[in-house]
């Protein structure tokens, strides 16, 4: 990918997502990685549904 193009995606980004900082135990990482790529996600992905999963309980009184 060329500079200009990582600028422009890096912009995009910047302008329709938020970003959370995550601290974890030293390995959970790692964990919370293979856990994903074993279900077929990113480890992005798995905490993003992870949290939404949460939510939805929490909100059914779960």
């Amino acid at each position: 990918m060329g500079k200009a193009s990582t600028r422009a995606q890096n912009k995009y980004i910047a302008k329709a997502y938020d970003r959370i900082n995550l601290i974890v135990i030293k390995g959970k990482k790692d964990e919370i990685r293979a856990h994903a790529e074993a279900q077929g996600e990113s480890m992005n992905a798995f905490i993003n549904r992870a949290i939404e999963e949460a939510m939805k309980r929490d909100e059914e009184g779960g």
